[in-house]
């Protein structure tokens, strides 16, 4: 089972254990079913906790089992969600670091949720071109408002959960340990008749067809040859026009004409694709990654400047290098400019802005540099250019530091060879707008180490890039397809 069950006191608690976000496999939705199960029949328990181990209360459908016949195996989550329901003891929610997806319908099922401050909170199934399946376009509504919802469920961007406080989704925000506060909720509650259910409440919103009739002409604007966030908006509008059994219905049918549409199979193949491209065969997933706490970049051009941008997003430090002033001073104004273009569209507070721009420094010395985790040279397409820089960079930088080129074409192991240490230089070609592009090309040089490598690829996650590894060939992989 990947689904724990114990007893604290009169408290049943299930926690969900399906690393690494405890998605709702078959195994896992057994465990809960056969937990509710055991809670109901047992006198001495009085309510029940549901929770989830490790780092997510549940991220929603097991991945793994997508495509396969163990995604609607009984128990479904429909059949949980109903026995949950029907339950005649208090189920409780306690959600932590993630609930989306079905992780979040299954919230939504129970009579009652707590949360962790800091949770992210969202319905993403629109960005794999589907919406929710199990009640929750019918169920969020009904906690956190029809309009809130509906942003929620088009965007499939996640909500802090302070951010939900105050509304029906949480009963109450635990700021202390979290499971200490969902049982001490419990007991509180376990005696409270009739159990609330979030199916039974009403929405009230006034004028709705005059809502709903201007959010899909704005959805549809948007959302253009893409079918599934107008189809979000009508199950949204379903909620707050039908019964909850008849909107539940609707979302059904919704649900399965999306899934055979060619949108939806592109977006989950891109899906799949992703995730199979950050795995490397010969690189386990434990393998050690270097800290990378500091960033320097050589050029302070188009390329370099953006790629600064990616570092300072994260929060990591990052030191340009240029050799004039006047090309420093030209390439940090640029990025100045980019983050108040930012900012003048709303997408970025001044504090954001300040914290940003304070993170990227400009020198003239390779040794302000010297000591930084990851350098990355971003200088002129000509071998010999790269081979000043990295014999320098050989020369001035820390040992461990982690040498990257930006290059585009040219052999990764040629560059390698003009330093002492090849074990430590890595390709990783950015695309323009490099602040923008989601593509990153890690290329792997013949004595490229496997830990430099897979501190890559997880830094690619970190500056939120789509890391693709490539081995040394002609073009690469982006300009190859381009060249086809």
């Amino acid at each position: 089972m990947s689904a724990n069950y114990e007893v604290k006191g009169g408290v049943a608690v299930i926690t969900l254990n399906n690393p690494p976000v405890n998605g709702l496999g078959h195994a896992t939705r057994s465990g809960i079913f056969d937990g509710l199960k055991k809670a109901v029949a047992n006198k001495k328990v009085k309510a029940v906790v549901i929770t989830g181990a490790g780092k997510a209360f549940s991220g929603g459908a097991d991945i793994k089992e997508f495509n396969s016949p163990k995604i609607s195996a009984e128990p479904t989550l429909h059949t949980i969600l109903a026995a949950i329901e029907d339950a005649d003891k208090p189920v409780i929610a306690a959600v932590h670091s993630v609930a989306m997806g079905g992780g979040l319908e299954l919230a939504l099922g129970c009579h009652y949720r707590v949360a962790a401050p800091g949770a992210q909170i969202a319905l993403p199934e629109v960005k794999l071109g589907l919406l929710p399946g199990a009640g929750g376009t019918q169920r969020l509504p009904r906690v956190v408002g029809v309009e809130t919802a509906l942003n929620m469920i088009v965007s499939g961007n996640p909500v802090m959960s302070e951010k939900l406080a105050g509304t029906k989704l949480f009963d109450q925000l635990i700021d202390g340990e979290l499971m200490t506060g969902a049982i001490a909720f419990a007991d509180k509650v376990a005696a409270a008749r009739p159990l609330p259910r979030v199916r039974d409440i009403k929405v009230d919103y006034p004028n709705h067809e005059a809502f709903f009739q201007f959010a899909r002409n704005t959805v549809g604007a948007i959302a253009k040859n893409f079918p599934a966030p107008l189809k979000c908006t009508d199950c949204v509008a379903a909620a707050a026009s039908m019964k909850f059994e008849d909107g539940l219905k609707a979302e059904r049918e919704n649900f399965l004409a999306l899934e055979q549409t060619t949108e939806s199979k592109a977006l989950r193949h891109f899906f799949f694709g992703e995730r199979a491209a950050s795995k490397i065969s010969d690189v386990p997933e434990d393998t050690p990654r270097r800290p990378i706490k500091s960033a320097a970049i050589i050029g302070a051009g188009t390329m370099g400047g953006g790629i600064a941008m990616n570092f300072a997003n994260a929060g990591i430090p990052v030191t340009v290098l240029e050799m004039k002033q006047e090309a420093l001073d030209k390439g940090l104004a640029t990025v100045r400019k980019n983050y108040e273009n930012t900012m003048k569209k709303g997408r970025l507070t001044q504090q954001k802005f300040d914290e940003r721009m304070g993170l990227i420094k400009g020198t003239l010395a390779y040794d302000d540099i010297k000591d930084a985790d990851i350098v990355i040279e971003a200088v002129f397409e000509e071998m010999e250019v790269k081979e000043k820089v990295f014999k320098k960079l050989d020369q001035v930088m820390k040992p461990g530091a982690i040498l990257a080129s930006n290059t585009s074409t040219l052999d990764l192991d040629k560059i390698a060879a003009f330093t002492q240490r090849p074990q430590d230089v890595i390709g990783t070609h950015f695309f323009s707008p490099a602040n923008v592009m989601k593509l990153l090309e890690i290329v792997r040089g013949e004595k490229t180490a496997k830990d430099v490598l897979a501190t890559t690829m997880a830094l690619s996650k970190k500056i939120r890039k789509t890391g693709v590894v490539s081995g040394v060939c002609d073009v690469f992989i982006g300009n190859r397809l381009v060249e086809q």
